[in-house]
């Protein structure tokens, strides 16, 4: 999301299945989109360090163009 015509305030969203997380505490709902979704998560047990990864991926395809992980399907 462009917060102003300045190319360099961007601001990245999608909050669908947030909440409030407590310390220590891990998540298990299975969530995110297949390219961005840190192995974590598909596993079932994922804390908020799961976000850094899709960050990685964001920024890997903003870099390269690509996907940085191709296969026959999202498994």
């Amino acid at each position: 999301m462009f917060v102003s015509n300045d190319a360099l305030n961007v601001k990245l969203l999608d909050f669908a299945n947030s909440r409030k997380m407590s310390d220590n505490e891990e998540l298990s709902g299975v969530y995110g989109t297949a390219y961005y979704v840190a192995p974590e998560v598909l596993k079932g047990q994922y804390d908020e360090k799961c976000d850094i990864w899709s960050v990685g991926v964001i920024l890997y395809m903003l870099l390269s163009g690509k996907p940085p992980f191709n296969g026959k399907n999202d498994v």
